[in-house]
């Protein structure tokens, strides 16, 4: 006889709308007996025990408790679980089996994003929680001149990482960003002129794309976006930018701050909706922000045509540019070869469930093959750079390390400026870069 319960795993997994602004989603006891009923699936199942430290957590918990079940586990230690998780989503896109529609109808990563949510609301967030999650002012106020200087070279100094440490609790080892004044923006100024766009649209795109710069590309990494716009201009792709953007959301979506996610939207979506109804496709250059607007805010707010347009206009941008391959209209006069090319892939990138279109358009470049390494980093947005965590991700990037190191590829790449900065913070040797720099690269533009 067939088993029942397993059917429904053998559908294409699919996610519930998001009940956040029910009581009963922050109520402590309908919380608490549903971690208990997950908790003890996980428990009897354990395929994610290597996914994250979220799993071992639990599952350790549990084997050094007195009954060696979860009802011998204290209910405060289920917050050490929710701790550790920093809402890859990989158990539920790639290991669990009881994924809705299976009548378990178990989405982990959403029960630990309620869990924070309910403590959020309650308890409110660190300092320090709040300062990371806060990156439009965090940004803006680092990024005056002047005032760069002095950010950037107290996060390179000893002295000013112990200061962080003690004041913060970022771990003094952790890769923090630069800040720039000169922003993204700034320097693509040109971009918000949008007159006599010429597009040359394929089956699936409009052929014209507004750029949605994101906190990390704007302030942080200005020279992935110029590589991007130079890539697509190359490509005969117009480009433009959004009168005014804020972050996605994604750091208090992570906190679980959804009232800020849901400010934030607020400000974005009208915006890029209204560029949408004129014809625009949307690119992000960082995969945590595609994700947000093509999956979590449609299921925040499932009923908002406005939100829905928006992610079904929002593509990764190598996703965009295979797009235009098919369509016969992206160009392969490469000038340089790039070699063999070691490529991690983001978590929130696979999660999309897109297939490797990174891969596949480097390979188009001449003598050029791209090993792909397809684990998590540990970096996850603040997880890796706070002091109680900073081990923690270091275990969890150790397997991606050592296949870089092995490979001894030419390049080493991740959509994931964050995760390529991780990667490369544990063996000098790994110099790390992004995919768009290289494929700008091999242009020769």
């Amino acid at each position: 006889m067939p088993d029942k319960r397993r059917e429904g795993s053998l559908e294409a997994p699919t996610r519930h709308a998001l009940d956040w602004q029910s009581e009963e989603f922050y109520s402590e006891e309908p919380l608490f007996d549903e971690l208990e009923r997950v908790f003890d699936v996980c428990h009897g199942c354990r395929r994610c025990f290597n996914l994250c430290n979220t799993f071992p957590t639990l599952f350790n918990a549990i084997d050094e408790s007195e009954t060696m079940e979860l009802d011998g586990v204290p209910k405060e230690v289920y917050w050490d679980v929710v701790d550790q998780c920093y809402l890859c989503d990989m158990c539920f896109m790639s290991k669990c089996p009881y994924v809705p529609p299976h009548e378990w109808n178990i989405d982990f990563p959403h029960l630990m994003l309620r869990a924070k949510a309910a403590r959020f609301k309650k308890q409110g967030a660190s300092i320090r929680d709040k300062v990371l999650s806060a990156t439009d002012s965090v940004g803006k106020l680092a990024g005056i001149p002047v005032v760069v200087d002095v950010v950037n070279a107290v996060n390179r100094s000893k002295i000013g990482r112990k200061l962080l440490a003690s004041t913060l609790g970022i771990h003094p080892l952790a890769p923090v960003p630069e800040y720039h004044s000169n922003t993204a923006r700034k320097r693509l100024s040109r971009l918000q002129d949008i007159t006599g766009a010429d597009a040359q649209p394929t089956d699936k795109t409009c052929g014209k794309v507004l750029l949605y710069t994101s906190c990390y590309g704007n302030r942080n990494h200005p020279l992935i976006v110029e590589d991007l716009v130079a890539v697509f201009e190359h490509n005969g792709i117009p480009l433009a930018l959004a009168e005014k953007e804020v972050c996605c959301g994604m750091p208090k979506f992570e906190l679980g701050d959804l009232a800020a996610v849901a400010r934030a939207k607020e400000i974005n979506i009208p915006i890029l909706a209204a560029m949408v109804d004129d014809g625009w496709d949307i690119v992000t250059p960082v995969p945590s922000c595609t994700l947000m607007f093509k999956q979590e805010l449609p299921l925040m707010f499932p009923d908002d045509d406005a939100v829905a347009k928006v992610r079904d206009a929002m593509f990764d941008p190598f996703e965009y540019l295979m797009l235009r391959h098919k369509g016969g209209k992206l160009k392969t006069n490469f000038k340089t070869t790039l070699g063999k090319v070691s490529y991690q892939v983001p978590c929130h990138l696979r999660v999309q469930n897109i297939g490797l279109k990174t891969r596949d358009i480097l390979q188009l470049v001449p003598d050029t093959t791209v090993e792909v390494i397809e684990r998590c980093s540990g970096h996850d947005g603040t997880y890796a750079v706070k002091k109680e965590f900073y081990e923690a991700a270091r275990k969890i990037a150790q397997p991606v390390v050592n296949k870089v190191t092995r490979c001894q590829a030419d390049h080493f790449v991740s959509d994931c400026p964050m995760a390529a900065e991780q990667i490369a913070l544990h063996d000098d040797e790994i110099d790390a870069n992004n995919p768009m720099s290289l494929l700008r690269r091999a242009y020769g533009i």
